[in-house]
């Protein structure tokens, strides 16, 4: 995982994301067990109350679920929840603002369309 940068939001959301990009990415897989709130706390010197929010947060998001006396574990469907909501987060932080400005610009959907299209192939 990751290091937790700086950038203004909650540490406990910023852990919570570490641990939701490590499901995405699949390096922790469905029913995987996650690192305890003491080791996120060791690893990123941080408090474990703080780590420990982070995870019962995804916890309360369905993401992990608990195993009593054994840990943290990633949901079966984690991954694919993660996926639809990022998906949707995508859509209203790049595509309704980009949309917005196109309309500005008198750009329409078609063209945006050709734009990416001959953008693509320059990644």
């Amino acid at each position: 995982m990751a290091g937790v940068k700086d950038d203004g939001r909650p540490l406990f959301l910023r852990i919570a994301e570490l641990i939701e990009n490590s499901i995405v990415d699949g390096s922790l897989a469905a029913d995987t067990q996650v690192p305890s709130t003491n080791e996120l706390a060791a690893f990123h010197r941080i408090n474990p109350a703080t780590a420990a929010k982070g995870i019962n947060q995804l916890v309360a998001d369905g993401i992990l679920y608990k195993r009593r006396g054994i840990g943290m574990f990633v949901a079966t469907d984690a991954r694919a929840q993660l996926l639809e909501r990022r998906r949707r987060d995508f859509a209203r932080q790049f595509l309704a603002p980009m949309m917005a400005e196109a309309g500005k610009l008198g750009i329409d959907a078609e063209e945006v369309k050709k734009l990416i299209d001959v953008w693509e192939p320059q990644r």
